[in-house]
């Protein structure tokens, strides 16, 4: 029981698109109490900017002190012209982001230990092509169009360039590689960016706890990331000295970039944790030396392949030839991937969601990786024939050449682009028509008519409608995700085999293929121009930072040339400062989180959980508010946070995590309750029990603020019934936002403190 003493921390974790301060906690005016800067600990503050507590918390007819803190982690993924330049590599973070949504392994189980193995070694070999395509196709513009055919004598391109310069001895080529040399040395370099967690080591488990699988137990920094950065490096310079066919420096380069794939499959052999078995040699010859040896060498037959050529030809006779070659590798490896991920799940089925009902199961069945690195692929070959295309009409040559590959690229963009276009409008039609059918039938969904019993026909309409809205994006997101990729994927299988055939596009695909070239410029000027607007205005730039905030999460581990996660810094800090206060006998800890920040809370409160001992574990709570840690977070990234963690990790804390959920929230929905139906009168449904067992639920109660509470799910009516003295009034449907403003937030606190029952 709470002593007189008792005293409630409000430890709180933002979601997405940034928070400010104030907003945080929930005051005019925030200052930071704590943090190294990039991680904010921030409190209210008066007029003279001096933190005070929060507002006092009522539990059981009794006032009770509360201090709330906000950790504000938004500076990491936002602002700035380096932060706004991994736009420019979101195929590298969405191939990293692939090894995520791998399925789980089975433990004691020797076919899914070798399938999981062969999965992780693809990945990374189709991240490092990944990469060698992304250089190549800088080479193409850089050195292909632009020195060798551009500044060549003669032309007509750029005539501001006299002839006697173009030549001049040298010239061409620095000209033609510098640039590139200059980006695959800022890929190295930014790649090597982390961030300095500003906590302690985390504690080792306390002895006697029980085995467990928690939340976010994998994300782990991998030791062998700047071995697999140098890999990169090292492939990409071997990619960029590739000469015509026939020179020994070809033969050379193209026997490091082998080496660097066969590093970068053999990475993570087991055996190489124990220094007697085959693990600690591999580790010896792609070490720090031996790589930096490589690179510098690399770079070295880099400059003397451009340079012995000087005068460099009209055309590279080696361009096609390369881009094609890795293009081609890169399929075969997706292909394989996909392949070997088919049984792989198909095991993590049986062992893990065969028995969930079906709104819990992975998407695709487990099946997401492929289409996630598929997608990665057809985003960076797209780009760089983007990029081409545009730069070819930019200095007003239509007639330079470009290699033949890219042919096929634009007719798949375009006929991607056409399909899009009319899948979307058939869909937008179908949703129009449902949306209509359900408003005139006058079903509404049947929480509704508990929550809004009271309403008018106006407010129930506007209730029913944004529930239904709601659900129906929460349900149908990841079919939209789905479907982009199978159009996406089926329209490079067509491309594929006319390449292969060495078909030409008929006369009926020729305006697809003018389309797709518009759509590729337009995606290359798009994405300059986002960056740039990220750059001038970072408040406005509000997509690329979700997409920040979404891909920087997570930590690298398929491919080494991402953004820093943020993860591996704003996890230890939250938990660190948790642990903090619970020196004070007298302190309980609710760590709150909204939306993506609930995943930061509850990995944060699962490492609490694992070292805490006993005693201090029973006043640490979780408070989640428009959470996707049911229908999106186990879905996708069914290894990192699966079902099963989520329930043990709801039983260690006993009643203890409350989730405030919203029906109209399209991004939070339930978390501890599925199934939920209304029968008489009644909400019931399945659910997280105190125990960390699943099953059948007591009937929701009704609280004195209208929500309806099942099991640790409190369902708030929205929009809101009625004004509540003392907080902020937000009229209308608030969706995901202004859950500080519901008269719930206070409940559901005291009770994950455990000062309320």
């Amino acid at each position: 029981m709470p002593s007189s003493g008792t005293r409630v921390v409000e430890l709180r974790v933002h979601g997405i698109m940034g928070t400010r301060a104030e907003s945080l906690v929930g005051a005019a005016a925030a200052v930071d109490v704590a943090g190294d800067g990039a991680g904010r600990i921030v409190r209210p503050a008066d007029r003279l900017m001096r933190p005070g507590p929060g507002p006092v918390l009522q539990a059981d007819g009794r006032f009770v002190p509360r201090t709330v803190e906000g950790y504000v982690w938004g500076g990491m993924t936002s602002g700035g012209a380096a932060k706004s330049a991994w736009a420019l590599m979101f195929p590298f973070t969405l191939a990293n982001v692939a090894h995520w949504t791998l399925p789980p392994i089975p433990e004691n189980n020797r076919a899914a230990d070798l399938l999981g193995l062969a999965a992780r070694s693809l990945l990374r070999l189709g991240a490092l092509l990944l990469t060698v395509l992304f250089v190549t196709q800088v080479a193409v513009v850089s050195l292909d169009l632009l020195a060798a055919q551009c500044l060549a004598p003669g032309s007509g391109c750029m005539p501001f360039v006299p002839d006697w310069l173009r030549r001049a001895s040298g010239f061409r080529p620095a000209v033609g590689l510098l640039p590139v040399l200059a980006v695959v040395l800022a890929l190295h370099h930014i790649s090597a960016v982390t961030w300095r967690v500003n906590a302690p080591p985390m504690p080792s488990p306390v002895p006697g706890n029980r085995p467990q699988k928690m939340p976010g137990a994998s994300l782990v920094a991998d030791p062998d990331t700047p071995t697999l950065r140098s890999l990169h490096t090292i492939a990409a310079l071997s990619a960029l000295a590739l000469p015509p066919v026939g020179s020994p420096v070809g033969t050379v380069q193209m026997v490091v970039l082998v080496f660097a794939a066969v590093g970068v499959l053999l990475l993570d052999d087991p055996t190489g944790a124990s220094p007697d078995r085959a693990g600690r040699w591999l580790r010896l010859v792609v070490g720090r030396i031996p790589c930096r040896i490589l690179v510098i060498a690399s770079a070295g037959l880099v400059l003397w392949s451009a340079f012995a050529q000087d005068p460099l030809p009209t055309k590279l006779p080696g361009t096609n030839a390369t881009v094609e070659g890795i293009a081609a590798a890169l399929i075969v490896v997706c292909v394989l991937f996909g392949i070997v991920v088919v049984p792989a799940a198909l095991l993590a089925r049986k062992a893990f969601w065969a028995d969930d009902p079906r709104e819990l199961r992975p998407w695709a069945g487990g099946w997401m990786s492929p289409v996630v690195l598929a997608t990665a692929a057809l985003l960076g070959g797209g780009f760089g024939a983007g990029v081409a295309v545009t730069v070819r009409k930019a200095v007003g040559n239509e007639g330079m050449d470009l290699p033949r590959g890219y042919e096929p690229v634009t007719l798949l963009w375009g006929v991607s682009f056409v399909l899009t276009t009319v899948i979307g409008l058939i869909l937008g039609a179908v949703t129009a028509a449902y949306r209509w059918r359900a408003a005139h039938t006058g079903k509404a969904p049947p929480e509704v008519d508990l929550l809004h019993e009271s309403a008018d026909d106006y407010g129930h309409a506007v209730a029913a409608r944004a529930w239904r809205r709601g659900r129906f994006q929460r349900h149908h997101l990841h079919h939209l995700l789905l479907g982009a990729g199978a159009v996406l994927c089926g329209g490079a299988g067509v491309s594929i085999w006319m390449r292969l055939r060495d078909l030409g596009a008929p006369d009926w695909l020729k305006p697809f293929s003018t389309v797709g070239v518009f759509a590729l410029g337009l995606l290359a000027a798009n994405l300059v121009r986002v960056v740039y607007q990220a750059v001038r205005k970072p408040d406005t730039a509000r997509t690329l930072g979700i997409l920040a905030d979404l891909a920087c999460f997570w930590p690298r581990e398929a491919h080494p040339i991402v953004p820093p996660c943020y993860a591996l810094k704003v996890i230890p800090e939250l938990a660190a400062r948790a642990a903090e206060h619970l020196t004070d006998r007298d302190t309980r800890v609710v760590v709150t989180g909204h939306s993506h920040g609930s995943l930061i809370a509850a990995i944060a409160v699962s490492r609490l959980m694992e070292t805490l001992p006993p005693g201090d574990r029973e006043r640490v709570g979780l408070v989640t508010a428009g959470s996707p840690l049911q229908w999106a977070y186990p879905r996708a990234f069914p290894g990192v946070v699966p079902h099963g963690s989520l329930a043990e990790l709801h039983g260690l804390l006993d009643g203890r995590w409350r989730a405030l959920c919203r029906g109209t929230d399209p991004l939070g929905g339930g978390v501890t309750t599925w199934r939920r139906q209304v029968v008489a009168s009644k909400l019931i449904g399945v659910g997280f029990r105190p125990d960390g067992t699943s099953g059948p639920l007591a009937a929701a109660t009704l609280t004195s603020s209208g929500a309806l509470v099942l099991g640790g799910d409190h369902w708030l009516p929205d929009p809101a019934l009625q004004p509540t003295p003392g907080l902020r009034w937000s009229p209308g449907v608030r969706r995901h936002g202004d859950y500080l403003a519901d008269p719930e937030w206070d409940l559901a606190v005291a009770q994950a403190a455990g000062l309320v029952l």
